[in-house]
């Protein structure tokens, strides 16, 4: 991208955006509260916990707080895998694309096993059909599943979908992990409880995204099963990602999740890449390369377009998912102006 001073607000990643003002509220909360114990002995992380167990509707569910999603997809799928067994995923998912081989490093040996499917959406016949083609003895042993919700491309699994999918998976044995870093989208968009898109559907452990929601920094590895947490904290421990002052990525949660803070910010997410999807898809030279589902409207643009959007300080990755799509992601902070500003600049580059 040209390097003209971006936008106060713009369309490239909801990474960008700043913090919700209920985490606001709560690391203030968390700050005025003095001295406290560390690496998680702290009331705030105690009351995070509650927090997710009530969000999930589960008693075993366990949850952990690390610094970033790298951190909780590796170690999520390092307490489900051994050095010689491999993850299916999908060939677009971003523990293949972008996490610079971590699930390896997190656990030496560990092989990722990719589909491509269409949609950026996993289907029970192609979880098959890569395990069937690992040789006996000679290739890594399959032994999780990893699931992307909402996936890659901004497209979101329905119940139905993740139900098969588990299935399949406890028919072959395997392991499920959700890498949810835009898991609150998702569940804005299906308006089903978190418990039925996460253990209630089959899923072992959840990566549960915060920054893309508004937090600082901070995702949670939420684990359904006591078994699989076993020494999960020794693991974060040996990653770097035990925080000596936990409560600064616990507090923040529990202002994320109270009141359905989290919900409220993606449904207006969600709302405004509808209002931007409609905006564009009528203009000219303008294609719309997959369905809206979620935060996220990927469309091909052509390139003059691309680079006087640019010019103009407007940012946005033209190069992700099969085919090259813009991506035009959208927050919990953008507002409709962004989105009639950006149409309106997009249709004058394209001269209409």
């Amino acid at each position: 991208m040209p390097s003209a001073p971006p936008r106060p607000r713009h369309f490239a990643s909801d990474n960008n955006a700043g913090i919700i003002p209920e985490v606001w509220q709560a690391l203030a909360e968390a700050n005025a509260g003095g001295h406290a114990p560390g690496y998680g002995s702290d009331e705030w992380t105690a009351a995070a916990q509650a927090e997710m167990r009530r969000v999930f509707e589960r008693e075993e569910a366990f949850a952990f707080f690390v610094f970033n999603g790298t951190a909780a997809n590796s170690l999520a799928l390092a307490s489900l895998c051994d050095s010689l067994h491999g993850a299916v995923c999908h060939r677009h998912s971003h523990i293949i694309t972008d996490e610079c081989n971590a699930p390896g490093f997190f656990r030496p040996g560990l092989s990722l096993l990719p589909a491509d499917t269409p949609l950026g959406k996993l289907t029970p016949a192609a979880v098959r059909e890569v395990v069937a083609g690992l040789r006996p003895v000679h290739a890594p042993e399959a032994r999780a599943l990893s699931l992307t919700q909402c996936t890659e491309l901004g497209t979101i699994y329905s119940l139905d979908e993740l139900a098969a999918l588990t299935a399949t998976a406890r028919e072959l044995r395997l392991r499920v992990h959700m890498d949810g870093a835009r898991f609150a989208n998702a569940v804005a968009a299906l308006g089903a409880a978190p418990a039925d898109l996460t253990w209630r559907a089959g899923i072992d452990v959840l990566s549960f995204g915060g920054t893309k929601g508004g937090m600082p920094l901070g995702e949670a590895v939420v684990f359904f099963r006591e078994e699989l947490a076993d020494n999960f904290i020794r693991r974060m421990k040996q990653a770097g990602q035990l925080a000596s002052k936990m409560r600064f990525l616990s507090a923040p949660w529990l202002g994320f999740l109270r009141d359905d803070a989290w919900l409220r910010h993606a449904s207006h997410a969600n709302a405004m890449a509808a209002r931007l999807e409609a905006a564009i898809q009528g203009l000219p030279r303008v294609q719309i390369a997959h369905p809206r589902e979620s935060n996220a409207v990927f469309a091909h643009l052509s390139r003059p377009a691309v680079e006087a959007l640019w010019a103009g300080g407007w940012r946005f990755y033209d190069d992700v998912g099969p085919g090259g799509a813009a991506r035009l992601m959208c927050a919990w902070d953008t507002q409709p102006d962004d989105v009639d500003g950006f149409a309106a600049d997009l249709a004058r580059a394209l001269g209409k």
